[in-house]
């Protein structure tokens, strides 16, 4: 009896704990399940240092054969993943009910992607990537060639295994520590789509690469050359999706997150290619562990009150006040700018202001309501690289004094005062002089 009593106390404080555990675990801003399709299940053990570091910080991985038939990344109208790594560069087709719009979809419903490709991508993979902002060069055989930054190996090659370290300058995207070790890349390069502004370049090729098919003479100068190469980039969408596209699925694999490096004409040698800081921290700031903003406690009242009003008077002194956090990954942590600006807005802002922050992620400012009435908003627009976009508006209508607002005698009125006093007198005066003067 004891032992069934200690046994029934030992559950209850399980779940106890349990409890205080679930209530103090803040919740992200994405969650954690993560649909991994993969054109040969060995990539499973030959990138499995990528994925253990996504399950070790909590992600869900769900591995499938791109060509699996009951493939589908939604039910009953509801996304059964939250993000999609996508490791079949040569596959022609998904299986079941996924295809190429499917996945544009998954993106537009707000979901990120890792896509990864070869030399032997195939249009499929090509498709999705022309319609998030990024062009393959379009010769299935080239790959990226550079004779003078390339990775010095036991074995003279063809000179397409890449040292790269021109890398984005962006602590939000690659995190805050540097990556001291060259990048190791073997694939195809990338252009990005000039009309769209969207996509950045995170690992860009030196001014003396050149895509072309390494096992075959030039005939004619290569189409994609120098800088304009992107080996790796990333796109964040207006809804805040992020995606990153990568011209290697070498990139990710076990041997070059754990291989030396050394540069060519360099007598650096590295114990560990860059390989694994980056495509940790760039999956980082995919999955939203890290630059993922949020506002909340709007609010706006007339100075010296602390309700909200539900319409303001022209000239009334007003502040304004938001909070904004940032995700560090397990947690809210306040955001500290001093670039956040309010519009006071009607058709165009009639006050703009830079809020001022206590550094703890309350941003607040003050102004006068211009002396025009009508429909106005508070508008917050902020975009900043690397940090998802914040935008919220909140309405609010301005009207004029009533007729018994102003004051008794308004100062700017003093002249037509004046000049009806001034006449009344005069006509009083003529009177006189007309009546009485003989």
């Amino acid at each position: 009896m004891a032992t069934r009593r200690h046994v029934l106390l030992l559950a209850f404080a399980t779940l106890l704990a349990l409890a205080a555990a679930a209530e103090g675990a803040e919740e992200g801003p994405r969650g954690r399940r993560l649909l991994v399709l993969l054109d040969d299940l060995a990539v499973r053990s030959s990138h499995s240092a990528f994925f253990g570091s996504l399950q070790a910080r909590g992600f869900d991985l769900d591995f499938r054969l791109a060509d699996d038939p009951k493939l589908s990344l939604h039910r009953y109208g509801q996304y059964l993943y939250d993000g999609l790594v996508l490791f079949a560069p040569s596959t022609p087709r998904f299986g079941g009910s996924v295809d190429q719009n499917a996945v544009l979809e998954f993106i537009d419903a707000g979901h990120d992607m890792i896509l990864a490709a070869d030399s032997s991508a195939s249009d499929l993979i090509r498709g999705i990537a022309t319609e998030c902002g990024v062009d393959f060069d379009e010769d299935p055989e080239a790959m990226v060639i550079d004779h003078i930054n390339y990775a010095v190996t036991d074995v003279e090659g063809d000179h397409t295994l890449i040292a790269g370290d021109d890398l984005i300058q962006s602590d939000v995207i690659l995190g805050s520590k540097k990556i001291e070790a060259p990048v190791l890349f073997r694939g195809i390069g990338h252009t990005a789509n000039p009309s769209n502004s969207l996509v950045l370049k995170v690992l860009s090729a030196s001014p003396s690469a050149y895509s072309a098919n390494p096992k075959t003479k030039l005939s004619s100068p290569p189409s994609l050359t120098g800088s304009a190469i992107s080996l790796v980039s990333v796109m964040q969408a207006r809804n805040n999706a992020r995606v990153l596209i990568s011209g290697s699925l070498d990139l990710f694999s076990n041997r070059f997150l754990k291989s030396g490096v050394q540069k060519a004409g360099s007598k650096t040698r590295y114990e560990r290619a860059g390989n694994e800081q980056f495509v940790t921290e760039t999956s980082k700031w995919v999955f939203h562990e890290r630059g993922h903003l949020k506002a909340v406690n709007v609010k706006h009242h007339k100075v010296g009150e602390a309700n909200e009003p539900g319409m303001y008077r022209i000239n009334d002194d007003l502040e304004y006040s938001v909070e904004i956090y940032e995700w560090s990954g397990t947690s809210w942590k306040p955001y500290v700018a001093d670039d956040v600006q309010l519009q006071f807005f009607m058709m165009s802002p009639y006050v703009l202001k830079t809020m001022s922050t206590d550094n703890k992620g309350l941003y607040s400012t003050s102004f006068k309501v211009p002396d025009v009435y009508g429909v106005f908003q508070f508008k917050v627009e902020y975009q900043r690289l690397g940090y998802t976009g914040l935008s919220f508006t909140k309405q609010i209508p301005v009207r004029p004094y009533r007729h018994n607002e102003y004051e008794r005698f308004i100062t700017s009125a003093y002249p037509y005062y004046t000049a009806s006093f001034s006449t009344m007198g005069a006509f009083f005066i003529f009177s006189l002089v007309y009546l009485y003067h003989k």
